[in-house]
């Protein structure tokens, strides 16, 4: 398999998918092996789909007139701080800890996992983009609001690309990583 970029691919090919076949993702809460560590990890997924879509609707509300500067400012700096910070925290811990593990107890998803990695990289660009253009959209609410409304399109654009990354790449990692722990009976 050959690196997939997140920008083109649409879920996995087969032989990235063989575990999937076997544990396919509606039966994965009842599998014998799906632990609260898989639960929670899952659910820190669901979090941050969640947070993707709350920053991107909190800023069409905002380039909408359906929320004042004050109000947006103080919504995207919270939800975009905790979006950022814990989306860099869960990906380091994947690269550094998780993703090695797996790797351990499966060497024919080496490729997917490479993927990943991959998908952590163009993340962290994407995310640095949306903090500078949060942090100036934040601070022009103060200073210029036509200004911090003209901006806010850049920063929507940027935010629904995140919501977009967050939803391919998330359902890649789970589709991936799920069914070798239940296979492996790992994490339990």
């Amino acid at each position: 398999m050959t690196h997939l970029s997140i920008h083109t691919r649409d879920g996995w090919p087969d032989e990235a998918s063989t575990l999937l076949a076997d544990y396919p993702r509606d039966a994965w809460p009842d599998h014998p092996n799906f632990a609260r560590s898989i639960d929670n990890w899952m659910g820190a997924h669901r979090g941050f789909r969640q947070l993707g879509r709350l920053v991107a609707g909190e800023t069409e509300a905002y380039l909408d007139r359906r929320t004042d500067g004050d109000d947006y400012a103080l919504r995207l700096s919270r939800y975009g701080n905790i979006l950022v910070r814990n989306l860099h925290g869960h990906h380091t811990w994947e690269d550094r800890s998780f993703f090695p593990e797996i790797r351990k107890a499966d060497l024919r998803f080496d490729h997917g996992l490479d993927t990943l990695e991959a998908d952590h990289e163009v993340l962290d660009e994407t995310i640095d983009q949306l903090t500078s253009r949060a942090n100036r959209v934040i601070k022009l609410t103060q200073l210029d609001e036509a200004q911090a409304r003209s901006e806010a399109g850049a920063l929507h654009e940027t935010a629904t690309r995140i919501e977009a990354f967050l939803e391919r790449h998330l359902t890649d990692e789970e589709d991936l990583i799920v069914p070798i722990l239940l296979h492996h009976k790992m994490r339990g």
